[in-house]
């Protein structure tokens, strides 16, 4: 399979240098941020194209983490990956447990409720937020769907996520349609 037909996700961000030995600082999108450290195979995208990197270690630093760049020995030559995201192909993340979903995999589903009137089309999830009490998902009008309206539904399986295919492309919700 070629690098272009593969699915790269993004799984944080080189943010600066940290100290003098080619060490930088990292914002982790995993959770808990320590799993970022614990993937092979991750790649920069840079000149256009991907390049590949090893962190050959790595720890907590206060509120994110920092690595050393295998190869990377001083800070000049660390600076020149300030800003850059990190990405893993998809297949090297964990498989999951029934009913359970990485946020890729949710995000342009379209998002379906039953009214009196039969099933109407919300729109597509964009994006998810993370509010600490439950995630939410950030439903935008698309091609199809009853008004123009963003939505935000809170991502709570069983109550108001009645059923999630994403084969199909599709996510039930409980939700009013006014709200």
């Amino acid at each position: 399979m070629s690098e272009a037909a593969r699915e790269r996700l993004v799984i944080g961000r080189i943010t600066g240098c940290y100290g003098i030995k080619g060490w930088v600082r990292i914002h982790s999108f995993t959770e808990p941020m320590e799993n970022f450290l614990e993937f092979k195979g991750v790649k920069v995208q840079r000149r256009g194209g991907y390049e590949a990197i090893e962190f050959d270690q790595g720890r907590r630093q206060g509120k994110g983490l920092v690595a050393h760049i295998r190869g990377v020995d001083d800070r000049d030559l660390a600076e020149t990956f300030q800003g850059l995201e990190v990405s893993v192909d998809s297949a090297a993340l964990p498989e999951l447990e029934d009913g359970d979903y990485y946020w890729h995999q949710l995000q342009g589903l379209q998002v379906w409720c039953h009214t009196d009137d039969g099933q109407v089309l919300l729109g597509a999830v964009d994006y998810l937020i993370e509010t600490g009490a439950n995630d939410v998902l950030v439903v935008e009008p698309c091609e199809g769907s009853i008004d123009q309206r963003e939505r935000l539904i809170p991502w709570l399986p069983g109550t108001t996520v009645r059923q999630v295919d994403v084969e199909s492309g599709r996510i039930e919700v409980d939700w009013f349609p006014e709200d």
